[in-house]
């Protein structure tokens, strides 16, 4: 039963490959696409609490706010809103999601690393973002899938494996 490796065909390119864009996508961005897109869906009702004068917190990447009409609290729904939109279009497998994924990371990195310099020097304290140890895991996989995200083809994807030549 010694049989030379040689002597098997070799298998199709594509039967490895993804049926579509969304699994390249790793198990825990898949996690936060969905909670931006609820929190995105929930930002106009947000909107319009606030323009009834309603208060209640909103926090994200240390920005935090229980009046959502400030200029904090608009700054927020704007980032919800944002990243709802990019969480949609990676789920809706748009071709230029990732390139806005990356500059959201990049945004999100800012501004952590914004809230961590201001704290610095006005209150004094020390305040490390937790949230940069998710932001550059993102940002780097987003950069990894870019090229076959951007250059996926449906077609080339789901033509048979069988070749019968």
């Amino acid at each position: 039963m010694d049989q030379d490796a040689s002597n098997f065909p070799n298998p199709p390119a594509n039967l490895n490959k993804p049926q579509r864009r969304r699994q390249l996508l790793p198990w825990w961005v898949v996690g936060f696409v969905w909670i931006f897109m609820v929190f995105g869906a929930l930002m106009p009702i947000a909107i319009i609490m606030g323009l009834l004068h309603f208060n209640f917190q909103l926090s994200l990447l240390g920005l935090t706010t229980d009046q959502p009409m400030s200029l904090i609290g608009g700054s927020l729904i704007f980032l919800f809103l944002f990243k709802g939109a990019i969480g949609l279009a990676l789920w809706m497998e748009r071709a230029w999601a990732v390139k806005l994924a990356k500059v959201d990371a990049i945004i999100s990195g800012l501004v952590c690393i914004g809230v961590m310099v201001y704290v610095l020097y006005c209150d004094h304290s020390l305040s490390l973002r937790l949230e940069l140890i998710a932001i550059i895991p993102y940002y780097l996989k987003m950069n990894s899938i870019q090229y076959d995200w951007e250059n996926f083809d449906y077609e080339e994807a789901t033509q048979p494996v069988v070749d019968l030549n």
